[in-house]
């Protein structure tokens, strides 16, 4: 028996979505006029249908993408490139704990476009210092082209001052981007109320396919193309979509929830284990942290040689992001 709780790297496939996913396996590209590219079309119109109604916005702000790395990359890119137009905006804030698909997005700007990145830094709780984005957006004025915040650390747990950041940074004109692919799934999500410019959510961390997910992007936020093609989606994304992982992303969405107090109670065992290991909560519970999320240390102990030990005894966990995996060093 495996009891499985990576989830933060990839939930299990969820039985609804696997059904929608071979429910809609039929030949037909989604750009093609004949009956099975409208059928095709018709799934994907349907998915992006539920993935607005999901996280509130509108269907013509959900952009497809192949992930939430895509999503994240297509958000900064896109924004900053368009960002430039009229006088140059060469500044990019991010925080100090973003999926490496935003930091690393963020240092390639820097490398072939000429942005400057700030990296925001943390507290001890692993959450955001707004002072220091207001000191950025006080000193830099009109020259600061995009920020971008996590909704929730996908290693910690921490929920970041999503909010304040997009208050601070509408005050000066200031777009801001928020990855929210640990966010998603777990707590109720409403683009439409936030001033966020752009989010990133991704299928496979909510029991849908992996391979796809989304950028939500407000409509009248400025964006450009960073890659050529057919400008599938709004112009600014090209590729032929997979109706058969949008239909089971939708279908991911829209199969139950467990809630937040569940999460919580299930993670009880896990808790007792670290306490009686002598190991130490680096997470806490909500309100600061985002239920069913456990960061843990044990002093003495490797964290490679942890999991190794653990998944020996049939219990899955990680030591960070899973797109680090092997690689010597703390997690950043």
């Amino acid at each position: 028996m495996v009891v499985y709780l990576d989830y933060a790297a990839s939930a299990p496939l969820r039985p609804e979505a696997a059904g929608a996913w071979a429910a809609a396996a039929v030949p037909g590209n989604p750009s093609s006029v004949h009956k099975a590219g409208r059928t095709a079309r018709a799934t994907i119109d349907a998915a992006r249908q539920v993935i607005a109604h999901t996280f509130g916005a509108d269907p013509a702000e959900v952009i497809l993408t192949s992930g939430g790395t895509e999503a994240d990359n297509l958000a900064l890119g896109g924004i900053f490139q368009a960002r430039q137009t009229g006088h140059a905006r060469p500044h990019v804030a991010v925080s100090a704990v973003e999926h490496h698909a935003v930091l690393e997005s963020a240092w390639l700007l820097q490398a072939r476009a000429g942005a400057k990145v700030t990296v925001l830094p943390v507290g001890r709780d692993g959450i955001v210092q707004v002072e220091a984005l207001e000191e950025l957006l006080e000193r830099h004025q009109d020259a600061v082209a995009l920020c971008s915040i996590m909704g929730a650390n996908n290693e910690t747990g921490a929920l970041q001052p999503v909010q304040a950041v997009t208050e601070l940074a509408a005050a000066h004109g200031v777009p801001v981007h928020s990855d929210w692919v640990h966010l998603a799934g777990k707590v109720p999500l409403d683009f439409a109320a936030t001033n966020l410019a752009a989010a990133s959510v991704s299928s496979h961390k909510l029991g849908g396919p992996a391979g796809i997910g989304a950028r939500l992007v407000r409509r009248d936020t400025p964006i450009s193309a960073i890659a050529g093609g057919g400008g599938q989606e709004r112009g600014v994304r090209s590729g032929t979509l997979d109706a058969r992982a949008a239909a089971g992303f939708a279908a991911a969405l829209q199969a139950p929830c467990v809630p937040a107090s569940r999460l919580e109670q299930m993670l009880q065992p896990l808790d007792a284990l670290v306490a009686g290991s002598g190991g130490q909560l680096v997470s806490r519970t909500p309100p600061r942290h985002v239920a069913g999320t456990r960061a843990f240390s044990v002093p003495g102990c490797d964290a490679e040689v942890l999991v190794y030990l653990l998944d020996a005894a049939g219990i899955a966990v990680g030591s960070g992001a899973a797109c680090t995996a092997g690689v010597v060093g703390p997690s950043h």
